[in-house]
């Protein structure tokens, strides 16, 4: 197989996008309108919206490159070999249901345990961020860019939920935070985009699953940030859900030797 720098993912690039573009009407169409809501074993929360945008994601992907293995959020694993498409429909179920445009359609693919395409769009917003492997990240089309910041001292810290923690990991967060300019509460993946184009400086979240945060590798690195969980390793299919994301390498380091 090609290495991921000799990657042509042409075909790939616009499967992805023509992903996005199909979910964006279909959350739209039911984003603060009465929902019938489920709850899933785990206690998160779904809709038809989340189900209804999977559906039309899976569809689409294995019309086009049917031996790609999925893994979405609502239906499992679909198997299949050297290429791994992670989908979250809906991220951030909590804040649709309550009317919050900050939800988002995460799409992530993987060459093997590599992030090699991210995408992050906020239907509400009408914005998506867009991670290459190796290339510069998009926000809207337009490159994107982290911020500066070096110290934690001086930074913009989010999480988007003291409820994801357990407690010695809330006590750690707790400690990094308040050292931070400040902190901020809430905005799902929405926050990471928002870091990538340099309105906050430090992400640290507990408890995710991979398609929560693998979409977010892509995008985080090709804009200069640094992106890992809470002990410098890469993300992965088989990462422990703790993830830290910073604008420069010296605010990642500083972050992570604070949750150490």
């Amino acid at each position: 197989m090609a290495t991921p720098d000799a990657l042509d993912l042409t075909r790939e690039l616009a499967l992805a996008l023509r992903l996005a573009d199909a979910a964006r009407p279909i959350a739209m169409s039911h984003f603060r309108r009465p929902l019938a809501i489920e709850t899933k074993p785990d206690h998160s929360p779904v809709t038809i919206a989340d189900r209804a945008i999977e559906t039309e994601m899976r569809r689409l992907i294995q019309s086009q490159f049917p031996g790609h293995a999925i893994l979405g959020e609502e239906f499992g694993t679909t198997r299949g070999s050297g290429y791994t498409w992670v989908l979250d429909p809906i991220d951030g179920t909590k804040s649709f249901i309550s009317g919050l445009p900050q939800f988002g359609t995460l799409i992530a693919l993987l060459q093997g345990d590599l992030p090699v395409l991210g995408i992050i769009d906020i239907p509400a917003a009408g914005e998506r961020w867009l991670g290459q492997h190796g290339k510069p990240s998009l926000f809207n089309g337009a490159i994107a860019k982290t911020s500066a910041c070096e110290r934690i001292e001086d930074a913009r810290i989010f999480t988007t939920s003291p409820d994801f923690f357990d407690a010695e990991g809330w006590r750690r967060y707790d400690a990094l935070s308040r050292r931070a300019a400040f902190r901020r509460f809430g905005g799902d993946c929405y926050i990471y985009g928002l870091l990538a184009s340099g309105h906050c400086d430090v992400i640290v979240e507990m408890g995710l699953k991979p398609y929560d945060y693998l979409a977010m590798v892509t995008v985080i690195e090709g804009a200069g940030g640094a992106i890992s969980d809470w002990r410098g390793n890469p993300l992965g299919l088989n990462s422990d859900g703790r993830v830290v994301a910073a604008a420069t390498e010296s605010l990642w380091r500083q972050a992570l030797d604070a949750l150490a």
